[in-house]
């Protein structure tokens, strides 16, 4: 098996991270069925990294499909201990302008319909969510941001809903007013938790493509994809000095996410 240090989770408009060097495509068998595509591997900065589209090269998997299970299964299986999720997120903020990136450090879950656990039988797993993103991997996106001048609005609350529709003018503004989230999107969850599951750091780089419906303009997914087309070399550029700022060694509790789950 081809082995990892770091993962990457290209969300909507990166497809291919660019980065790798002596790179290769592998497939990774898993219980939970096939990832979203083929995993490319290679090295960067003296680090092994693997990158996964998680809707697939050709943007075919929508939201409420995607094989989290599997995708974040294959990553531990390549002896992947840290996960990068760059993605799309609408803003329920007037301060979060389209165009800026976002650090989510909280989520409520709005999803209805997806596999939130590798454990179905046999075991009764009740992971702890409180604090959902690594703080190491944080602090390095946060470090990362600064050394490139890049505005980064930290400490936001990411709503989660099942799509692939997006919101009703009443519900981004139940959203928006009455939970008090910043941002809102589709594939967090469960894919942080399943990597805290699996006992990986996880990271979520949010780029803000829109304003959801509550500021009165509909939301168009041409309008997404053309904030993203713009964004997608900053994003890059965070992705490209990021491995500088990860220690070899994790001094988070994320490796331990197991031992006080079970009864």
């Amino acid at each position: 098996m081809e082995q990892a240090e770091i993962g990457i989770f290209g969300g909507t408009g990166i497809y291919d991270s660019g980065l790798l060097k002596e790179s290769k495509e592998i497939t990774v068998d898993t219980p939970f069925g096939k990832t979203s595509d083929s995993i490319t591997v290679g090295t960067f900065k003296g680090k092994k990294i693997a990158f996964m589209p998680r809707h697939g090269k050709k943007h075919n998997i929508p939201p409420h499909l995607i094989n989290f299970r599997a995708n974040i299964w294959a990553f531990k299986e390549m002896g992947i201990k840290r996960i990068i999720a760059p993605s799309a997120v609408g803003s329920l903020k007037q301060k979060l302008k389209p165009g800026d990136f976002v650090l989510p450090s909280q989520f409520i879950d709005f999803t209805k319909s997806r596999k939130y656990s590798f454990y179905e039988e046999g075991r009764v797993i009740h992971i702890s969510v409180a604090d959902p993103f690594c703080p190491e991997l944080q602090n390095a996106v946060s470090s990362a941001a600064d050394k490139l001048n890049i505005a980064l609005h930290k400490n936001c609350t990411y709503i989660c809903i099942e799509g692939p529709r997006f919101s009703t003018r009443a519900e981004s503004k139940f959203y928006k007013d009455v939970i008090g989230a910043d941002v809102i999107g589709m594939t967090l969850v469960p894919e942080c938790q399943l990597a805290r599951e699996a006992q990986m750091c996880y990271v979520s780089i949010s780029t803000v493509t829109d304003y959801d419906v509550w500021a009165d303009k509909p939301v168009t997914a041409k309008e997404v994809i053309e904030t993203l087309s713009r964004n997608v070399e900053k994003t890059k550029k965070i992705l490209t000095i990021l491995p500088e700022f990860i220690s070899q060694k994790r001094n988070c509790a994320c490796e331990k996410a197991l031992s006080e789950a079970e009864f």
